[in-house]
């Protein structure tokens, strides 16, 4: 039986959580009503209060959106850059400070937090370079008629980002953003605003420009409505859900606005016949518990070639129990809690689902004490096809396991949701890798290991997980519009 016993984030709560409030035109704004409580997952305890923009405050933010990016569009790719590095610069040297309050509301280890802070600031790095490489063309033509293709920011960006990887997120959006020389306002999720604020005065002490970086908060209806229904909004994305996605998308395209997507994940990962089933057993249970399976790539349905499922399995639940799950400040940790409640009840349900559907418990799933939002890190073996966790994207440390007789019947299995994000293959068979490659339907894939696409490769999905791609050397692309000149260079008299 798991216990919780020490909780050492309950001695940061009063003191190191940051005031929330909105930016707006280059300017803290205080004092409005409070929409909603930040509350330490460890404890259940509340840390802080998320105030509601108004009507009022929202229009300002794309005033000064719009006022910000006329500035940002004109200042030089290499100054773009200049302060893009320096935000990142103050970003690294307060990494530690920072992911305390990433902890703090969002429940990760402090290690994760942190690891978190300095892999965007690579988004940031990445992007700054690609400052200087939105290289547009010149086309052959007659003598006298030059056709060049521009490519220019496209405008304001409005920026919605989750709790889950609330600075890798946030970083992702805005790192594009700025070095495309666009202006951009980010909603983050209400539940992770301390990093939010955090980054934000690193990039006010960087010297950005006023109304280039505006950060709101309040009830996400209103402000999605508001700002993705303004014509001064040039680009709509988010990090978040497939139904958030699609409500808007729907939103956007009333405005003929152009998104950018990255949603939703139920990640398979093939294991074929010959493999080591006990180390990839290991690895699996590595994979699951990051973020307490709280992330979009997280891995969650594992398909296994009958002939290496027991072993696998077994080495799978063994890892998974021997995980030590505590507060995220306590150094012994390797895995903290969910995010909230939600996340708690989700998890409970899944596991029933699962088991009334005849799958059997391997590790975990339960509910650890009674305070804060622990779950037990999980694996569901011999899941029938039918059950919840082969069908919907968990978002927490569960995992399930179907044992299939072939290749083909682990892709069938695998592209049979309507999700598409990352999957992942175990295998030394070159010919099934390279069919693996083929027909497997993810946006990435990660082949005899877990990691996932960093800065210099793109990101995205397929199917319900998205549209478009952050990263890699088309980056900048959503960001960017078109514009052909074509200009008559002969001397044209009357």
């Amino acid at each position: 039986m798991r216990e919780i016993t020490s909780r050492p984030s309950e001695n940061f709560e009063t003191g190191l959580y940051p005031q929330i409030g909105l930016f707006i035109g280059g300017k803290w704004i205080y004092g409005r009503e409070s929409w909603s409580i930040v509350r330490n997952p460890s404890t259940g305890n509340t840390i802080g209060a998320v105030p509601k923009a108004t009507t009022e405050d929202l229009q300002h933010a794309l005033e000064a959106a719009d006022a910000g990016f006329r500035i940002w569009r004109d200042t030089s790719p290499h100054e773009r850059s200049r302060t893009i590095l320096k935000a990142t610069d103050i970003i690294r040297s307060r990494a530690k400070e920072i992911a305390k309050v990433l902890t703090l509301e969002q429940g990760k280890t402090l290690a994760a937090a942190e690891g978190e802070i300095l892999r965007s600031c690579q988004f940031y790095d990445w992007e700054a370079g690609q400052a200087l490489r939105s290289y547009g063309w010149t086309l052959p033509g007659e003598p006298t008629l030059q056709k060049r293709i521009l490519r220019q920011p496209i405008g304001p960006v409005l920026a919605f980002t989750p709790w889950n990887v609330p600075m890798s997120a946030f970083a992702r959006k805005t790192s594009a953003a700025l070095a495309a020389g666009c202006s951009i306002i980010v909603k983050p999720a209400e539940e992770t605003p301390g990093t939010a604020v955090e980054l934000v005065k690193c990039f006010e002490e960087a010297g950005l420009p006023p109304g280039v970086l505006n950060l709101v908060l309040g009830d996400p209806a209103e402000i999605s409505s508001t700002l993705i229904a303004s014509p001064l909004s040039r680009l709509v994305t988010l990090t978040g859900s497939t139904g958030v996605g699609k409500h808007l998308t729907e939103l956007a395209a009333r405005a003929m606005t152009p998104v950018l997507m990255e949603l939703g994940g139920h990640a398979p990962v093939i294991i074929d016949a010959g493999v080591d089933a006990e180390l990839v057993g290991k690895l699996a249970a590595e994979a699951k518990i990051r973020a307490s399976g709280q992330i979009c790539a997280s891995v969650s349905r594992f398909i296994v070639h009958e002939s290496v499922y027991r072993p696998f399995a077994e080495s799978f639940a063994a890892a998974l129990d021997n995980v030590r799950v505590g507060d995220g400040f306590d150094a012994q940790s390797q895995m903290g809690p969910v995010a909230n409640d939600r996340r708690l009840a989700a998890a409970t349900a899944m596991v029933e689902n699962s088991v009334r559907s005849g799958a059997k418990v391997a590790a975990g799933g339960k509910r650890i004490g009674e305070r804060g939002f622990y779950f037990e890190p999980t694996l569901l073996a011999d899941v029938p096809l039918d059950a919840d966790i082969m069908a919907f994207e968990p978002f927490n440390p569960i995992a399930g396991c179907v044992s299939v007789p072939d290749i083909e019947t682990a892709l069938k299995v695998a592209n049979s949701v309507h999700l598409g994000l990352v999957g992942y293959a175990f295998t030394h068979d070159l010919a099934n890798a390279e069919r693996i490659q083929r027909e497997l339907e993810v946006g990435a894939l990660s082949i005899n290991h877990f990691d996932t696409p960093g800065a210099d490769t793109p990101f995205g999905g397929v199917k319900d997980s998205g549209m478009g791609r952050e990263g890699g050397p088309t980056s900048l692309d959503a960001y960017l519009v078109q514009k052909t000149v074509l200009q008559n260079t002969g001397v044209l008299r009357a």
